[in-house]
């Protein structure tokens, strides 16, 4: 085995044993809990959350399609369809489905900016509603798919979920 095998290897290892998981397997796990549409609690999530790579505000730019990570079990009055980033002052948080089928801003959030904030030891892009003490964390699983992290001010750090860049 080469040097570079068995770096790769021990890290490998390391991470098994500190119940790390290696990048790559970060992003499948994510695709993963996408895919199922099953329910994750905060306790699973927040771990992979960690360990994804951060991104700055420019990669955020572009209408994403958004999902929880509930199972399905909470109702969506709003039909929630995504978010809608078209610079770093210029954001629409809450995109919803009209019953004709067009996607609508929904207008009673307000707007948002974005900024690059400091959670947990990364600094990454973060939404910041215009109106409301809220702030959305993002981070990369690959270039097409973020998971963001709702953080409410008074309310437990545990609402989580996944937007995937429209094409």
């Amino acid at each position: 085995m080469n040097k570079a095998a068995k770096s790769i290897s021990a890290l490998g290892l390391a991470a098994a044993l500190n119940g790390g998981v290696m990048a790559g397997e970060v992003e499948d796990k994510f695709m993963q809990m996408i895919e199922s549409g099953d329910a994750y609690s905060a306790e699973t999530l927040m771990p992979l959350f960690e360990q994804l790579e951060a991104v700055d505000t420019d990669f955020m730019v572009g209408t994403w399609h958004g999902g929880k990570f509930d199972g399905g079990k909470e109702p969506d009055p709003l039909n929630w369809y995504g978010k809608r980033f078209t610079s770093r002052s210029d954001v629409e948080p809450l995109l919803f489905t009209a019953p004709d089928g067009s996607v609508q801003t929904y207008t009673k959030m307000g707007g948002a900016q974005m900024r690059e904030i400091q959670f947990g030891d990364k600094v990454s892009a973060a939404l910041i509603y215009d109106q409301h003490p809220i702030m959305d964390y993002f981070r990369k699983v690959n270039d097409d798919v973020v998971i963001g992290l709702g953080d409410i001010k008074g309310k437990p750090l545990d609402f989580f979920f996944h937007l995937t860049r429209d094409k």
